[in-house]
C-alpha cells in the first residue's frame, strides 16, 4: 500500500470562539502507486491514476483542457484496459480518469479539439457522447444516460433464439453422434451469429490494437472449438458468454442506483413567487439564488434555503441521517431533499440546485470512486500478471505433450482453450469497485461522507482516536447550569432579572448564556461599563449592581471562605462561574458551562467495545477537561493543549497505537488533523470547505457516526477478502479441472459467470446500510 500522507489545512473558529463554522480547508496531496493494467479485463473503473503498464502519456506544453464523455459501451473492465491503451498513445493526452460504474471517462489533454479523441473511441467502437468541453461549452451532446444503461427487448430477445439455436445444434449432435452434420453447425452458426457477434467484433478490435482482454480470448475459444469440430460447444459457449455480461451489467445498476438515489431525493420542481406575487411550480434547475420559495407540509425542500416564515420540523434524514425530525424556525438553514413534515413554510434560496448541499454529496461520492483502497491495487496489480501466466500455461498445455510426449493434440488444444476461458479474472477485478461503491452510498445515506475507498478501507485500521473537546464532545455553545441566591432575603427570580438585565449589555459568550433564560425580561440599565476580563457594571433603577467572575469577586473583596469553596467546586466540575453583585455584596451565583452531547457518552462506550483508544485534546484548563471527561467515560483527558501540542499527541498516539484518527471543528486542531490518518469532520452539512476536503465528514454532531463509520469499513474488508477468496477459489478449481480433462469449455464460462454473480451481489449486501450498532 503506498504510504498515506496528508497535507491537511483545516479553517475554523474554535474552542473559546463558541460561534465555530466547522470550515475546513486541507488538501490530500497523497503518493498513490500507479495504477496497473488489470488482466484480461483490465484497470477497474475506479481508478484516476493512470497506468503504469501503459506507455506514459506525452504531454504538451501549456495549459492541459479536459473533456468529460459518456461511454455507453464501457460496461466492463475490458473497455476501460482498450480505451487506456489506445489514448496513452496519442500525442498530448494526460490523464485519463475513468468511472466505470458511471461509464464516464475525463480525459486531461493539450489538443487544439477533441476531435482526435472522439475519433479513436468511435474506432472502438465505444459510442462516446461528450458530456462537458473545457475548450468549446457547446459540446456536449444530450444523451439519454438512463437508456443508454437499459438493456434493449431486441437484445434480450435475439439472445434467446441464439440460446434455442445453440441448444438444438446440442441435441442434433448427440442424438446423431455427429458433431459435424450440416444440420449441427448451421445451428452453431445460427447461434453464434444472433447471440455472439458483438463478442467476436470486440474480439477484433482488441486484436487490431494488440490488446489481450476476455473478447479476445473468447473469440479465440470459440473460433478454436469450431475449428477442431466441436460446433455445439462453441455456440453454447458464445451465447452463456452474452448472458453473463448482460447479467453482470444488471447487476452493477444496482450500484449505479445507489448513488443515483441519493440525487433522486431532491425534487425537480419548486414553488416559487414570481414577480407579480403568485406563486408558481418552476424547474429547479432554473430557480436562483435569492427567490422565495414555499414547501407545503409533506412536500421534499428542493433547494437549500433559510426560512423566512412559518415553522415546521424537517426531517434531514437524507443529508444527516438523523432520524429525529428537526424543528426550523425563521433563520433556520434547511436542505435540498429533507422532508418538511407539519408546517408550511417559505424559504429564501441560498444555493442553485447544482450547488446544493446534496448535490455536493452525490459529486463527493462519484469522485470518492476515483480513489482505489488498497484492496483495489492489490487486486490490479494481482491481474497484471496472472493473465499473461495463465496464457503462457495455455499455450504450453497445447504445444508440451503433443511435442514431448507424442499425444494427440486435438485433446490437448481443447483443453488449453479451456484454460484461456477459465482465465479471465473478471470476478476478481469487478467485485472490489462494486463493493466499494455499495460501502460510500450505504454511508452517504447514513450521514456519513467518506471521501475515497482507500479511507472505508483504512477506517478498519484505526486503534487510537483524538477528540477536540469544544463543539465535538460538547456542544461549544455555554449555557446555564446552576443558579444559586446568596441573599435568603431576595427573591432569586427578581435577581436573576437583575444578572440578565446586566448581561443582556455584553457580548461575551458567559453573558449571552445568561441573557438566553427563557421569560426573563431585561431591565433598563444605566452608566454601563464593561470592566476588561472580569465583567461588566451598570445602574438600575439607581442602584449600582456588578456581574463578574472570580477575579472581579477578588478585587471587590467579597471572597468569603465559603464562596471560595463554592466557586472552585464549580470550577473543578468545569463550569464557569458569575456572581451578582449588590454594591460590596454577592447575591447571585450563575454557573456556566459548554454541556455535554448525550452522544458522546455512548460514542466513547462503542468506540472502546471496537478495541480504539479515545483521547481528549482541548484548550481549555486541565478542570475542565477532566469534568467533561468524567461525563464521557474518557481516561486520557488532556486540557491547556496548543496547537503544538494537539500534534505531539497525534505523534505519540501514532508510535503507541498504529492508526490514529483526529475529530475536530477547530482553527487549532489543524495540524493534528493534518497528522492523523483519518481527519473526521463534525457537522459538515452545508459547510463547502468540509464536504469537499474532509477524509470523513459527519453530516451532522453525531459522534456515534465514527463508530458506525469502522463497523462498515470492517464489513466492507470483510466483503472484499471473501470476494478474493471467492473468484480465485473458483478459478483454481476449475484450472484443476481443466488439466484433469474433466471440464468443457461451457463449464468454463458457466464458473466464470457464476463467480462474477456470488462476487457482485456479495459486495453489494453492503447498500443494504451501516452494520447496526452492537
Amino acid at each position: 500500500m503506498a504510504e498515506h500522507q496528508h497535507g491537511h489545512t483545516h479553517s475554523h473558529e474554535h474552542d473559546h470562539a463558541h460561534d465555530h463554522d466547522h470550515s475546513h480547508a486541507h488538501d490530500h496531496p497523497h503518493r498513490h502507486e500507479p495504477a496497473p493494467a488489470a488482466g484480461c479485463c483490465g484497470g477497474h473503473g475506479h481508478d484516476r491514476d493512470v497506468a503504469a503498464a501503459m506507455p506514459a502519456p506525452r504531454r504538451l506544453a501549456g495549459e492541459a483542457e479536459q473533456a468529460v464523455f459518456f461511454i455507453q459501451k464501457m460496461d466492463c473492465p475490458t473497455e476501460e484496459k482498450l480505451i487506456r491503451e489506445r489514448l496513452a498513445q496519442m500525442n498530448g493526452v494526460g490523464a485519463l480518469e475513468f468511472n466505470l460504474i458511471q461509464r464516464e471517462l475525463t480525459v486531461q489533454h493539450q489538443l487544439p479539439s477533441i476531435a482526435p479523441i472522439v475519433a479513436a473511441l468511435k474506432a472502438l467502437d465505444m459510442l462516446p457522447a461528450v458530456k462537458s468541453d473545457s475548450l468549446d461549452a457547446a459540446a456536449g451532446e444530450a444523451v439519454d444516460q438512463a437508456a443508454a444503461y437499459r438493456i434493449p427487448a431486441r437484445r434480450w430477445a435475439l439472445l434467446g433464439l441464439a440460446g434455442v439455436a445453440a441448444l438444438a445444434a446440442e441435441i442434433v449432435a448427440w442424438s446423431s453422434g455427429d458433431e459435424r452434420s450440416l444440420p449441427v453447425i448451421a445451428l452453431a452458426l445460427l447461434g453464434i451469429a444472433l447471440g455472439g457477434l458483438g463478442t467476436l467484433k470486440k474480439g477484433w478490435i482488441a486484436l487490431r490494437n494488440f490488446s489481450l482482454n476476455m473478447n479476445f480470448l473468447m473469440s479465440l475459444a470459440v473460433i478454436g472449438a469450431a475449428a477442431i469440430g466441436q460446433w455445439p460447444e462453441a455456440a453454447v459457449v458464445i451465447v452463456l458468454f452474452t448472458l453473463a455480461e448482460m447479467i453482470e451489467a444488471l447487476s452493477l445498476d444496482r450500484a449505479r442506483n445507489a448513488i443515483a438515489g441519493l440525487m433522486a431525493m431532491s425534487p425537480d420542481t419548486a414553488t416559487v413567487r414570481g414577480p407579480d406575487g403568485a406563486w408558481r411550480s418552476v424547474a429547479a434547475r432554473e430557480v436562483a439564488v435569492d427567490a422565495a420559495v414555499r414547501v407545503a407540509p409533506g412536500e421534499r425542500v428542493p433547494l437549500d434555503g433559510v426560512v423566512t416564515a412559518g415553522s415546521t420540523s424537517i426531517n434531514q434524514a437524507p443529508i444527516t441521517g438523523e432520524s429525529i425530525p428537526v424543528t426550523k424556525q425563521v433563520g433556520d438553514g434547511v436542505f435540498a431533499g429533507t422532508i418538511n413534515e407539519h408546517g408550511a413554510i417559505e424559504l429564501r434560496v441560498t444555493a442553485a440546485q447544482g450547488d446544493s448541499t446534496l448535490s455536493r454529496i452525490v459529486r463527493s461520492v462519484q469522485q470518492a470512486q476515483g480513489q482505489r483502497a488498497p484492496t483495489q491495487r492489490f487486486v490490479d496489480s494481482f491481474a497484471r500478471w496472472y493473465i499473461p501466466a495463465v496464457v503462457a500455461m495455455a499455450l504450453l498445455v497445447a504445444a508440451l505433450p503433443p511435442l514431448l510426449l507424442g499425444a494427440p493434440f486435438y485433446p490437448w488444444l481443447y483443453k488449453a482453450l479451456v484454460l484461456l476461458v477459465i482465465a479471465c479474472p473478471c470476478a476478481l477485478v469487478i467485485s472490489t469497485p462494486v463493493t466499494i461503491v455499495s460501502g460510500l452510498a450505504a454511508a452517504a445515506r447514513h450521514g456519513i461522507l467518506i471521501k475515497g475507498g482507500v479511507y472505508l478501507e483504512q477506517g478498519r485500521k484505526l486503534r487510537a482516536l483524538a477528540l477536540d473537546k469544544t463543539g465535538t464532545i460538547t456542544f461549544g455553545k455555554p449555557v446555564v447550569t446552576d443558579v444559586i441566591s446568596l441573599d435568603a432575603g431576595v427573591d432569586q427570580p427578581a435577581l436573576l432579572q437583575l444578572a440578565v438585565s446586566l448581561a443582556t449589555r455584553s457580548d461575551h459568550p458567559v453573558s449571552r448564556a445568561i441573557a438566553a433564560q427563557e421569560g426573563v425580561v431585561a431591565r433598563e440599565v444605566t452608566a454601563f461599563e464593561a470592566l476588561a476580563g472580569r465583567g461588566v457594571k451598570g445602574l438600575i433603577d439607581g442602584e449600582s449592581y456588578h456581574l463578574g467572575n472570580h477575579r472581579l469577586a477578588h478585587e471587590l473583596g467579597m471572597c468569603s471562605p465559603e464562596l471560595e469553596a463554592r466557586l472552585q467546586a464549580f470550577e473543578k466540575q468545569g463550569k464557569t462561574t458569575t456572581l451578582l453583585c449588590r454594591g460590596a455584596r454577592p447575591e447571585l451565583l450563575v454557573a456556566v458551562a459548554d454541556t455535554v452531547r448525550p452522544s458522546s457518552r455512548e460514542a466513547v462506550a462503542e468506540l472502546k467495545q471496537l478495541g480504539v483508544s479515545v483521547v481528549m485534546l482541548t484548550g481549555d484548563n486541565a478542570h475542565t477537561a477532566q469534568a467533561i471527561a468524567a461525563q464521557t467515560g474518557i481516561a486520557d483527558a488532556r486540557g491547556d493543549q496548543l496547537p503544538d501540542d494537539k500534534l505531539k499527541a497525534i505523534e505519540a498516539l501514532g508510535a503507541a497505537h498504529g492508526e490514529v484518527g483526529m475529530v475536530g471543528d477547530g482553527i487549532n486542531d489543524a495540524p493534528a488533523l493534518a497528522r492523523a490518518q483519518i481527519g473526521f469532520a463534525m457537522g459538515a452539512a452545508g459547510t463547502d470547505t468540509a464536504l469537499e476536503t474532509a477524509d470523513v465528514a459527519l453530516m451532522d454532531d453525531d459522534l456515534r457516526k465514527i463508530p458506525d463509520f469502522i463497523r462498515l469499513s470492517r464489513k466492507a474488508h470483510a466483503v472484499l477478502v471473501q470476494n478474493i477468496g471467492i473468484a480465485l477459489g473458483i478459478k483454481a478449481v476449475f484450472l484443476a479441472l481443466a488439466l484433469a480433462g474433466e471440464s468443457s469449455l461451457w463449464m468454463a464460462v458457466f464458473a466464470d459467470m457464476g463467480a462474477s454473480l456470488i462476487v457482485v451481489f456479495n459486495g453489494l449486501r453492503l447498500v443494504k446500510g451501516v452494520p447496526a450498532r452492537g
